[in-house]
């Protein structure tokens, strides 16, 4: 396991996965993904898991994408990182809780959209920067983010792509309740430890039965957004938004 992603176990049944890059407020390169996508897979495929919990180290959930991947205009032709990580996410069978501190901006937002259960606390500060950088949304939220929020507020959080706090986030049915600021980790342990209690096979089915009419679609809606993404990507209005981030 990289040491960008920490793993541990804090309970019974309870799996902790903490992003760990503290330097970059815990910013996602390829080699972080991987990491986490692998404690994503483990969690999964380990009968004694029966809860995953996601967080942040030092006060902050994520950061996004490191930004420095993103200049590289080369074509590979391969998936990348982010959008493999999401997949595995996607189809965790077991109950995925994210707690978010700090910084939860780009991927380090629509990935909650992935999770079952998200506190935050009310420290937290979200963004959905994709327009502002010349690119466009990722993670199926231009699917599931209408879903959750209305087609309104969804518009509002993708095309201005401003900060919003840990209450808007609630309204907006990204996370399940604001704590106070340093409280989203307790509460989310909390609801592991409830469901860790329960019996798995039915947690399994519910999860399974509460998403059976999304697989297909958001599997769909990633490639389709991966293919405009990575091609605003390497267009002039996001390398232009990357060179001015990297010269300040």
């Amino acid at each position: 396991m990289s040491d960008t992603v920490i793993v541990t176990e804090p309970g019974e049944g309870i799996r902790l996965a903490t992003l760990s890059r503290p330097a970059r407020r815990n910013a996602l390169d390829r080699a972080t993904y991987a990491a986490l996508a692998e404690a994503v897979r483990a969690a999964g495929a380990d009968e004694a898991v029966r809860v995953l919990v996601l967080t942040g180290a030092e006060g902050c959930f994520t950061s996004g994408n490191d930004l420095a991947d993103f200049r590289d205009v080369a074509e590979t032709g391969e998936e990348s990182a982010g959008l493999r990580f999401l997949k595995v996410l996607a189809a965790c069978p077991k109950p995925v809780i994210a707690a978010v501190e700090g910084f939860a901006i780009g991927i380090g937002t629509t990935l909650l959209l992935h999770c079952d259960l998200a506190y935050a606390g009310r420290g937290a500060r979200f963004r959905l920067p994709f327009v502002p950088l010349g690119l466009s949304p990722e993670g199926a939220s231009s699917y599931l983010l209408p879903l959750v929020a209305g087609a309104k507020k969804a518009t509002e959080l993708l095309m201005l792509g401003e900060v919003f706090g840990a209450e808007a986030a609630v309204e907006a049915g990204l996370v399940n309740a604001a704590t106070e600021a340093g409280g989203a980790l307790d509460s989310a342990l909390d609801r592991a430890r409830a469901l860790a209690a329960l019996p798995p096979a039915s947690l399994a089915a519910t999860k399974r039965m509460l998403r059976r009419g999304q697989a297909e679609i958001v599997a769909r809606t990633f490639e389709e957004e991966a293919r405009t993404f990575h091609a605003l990507r390497r267009g002039p209005a996001a390398q232009q938004a990357f060179a001015a981030f990297f010269a300040r």
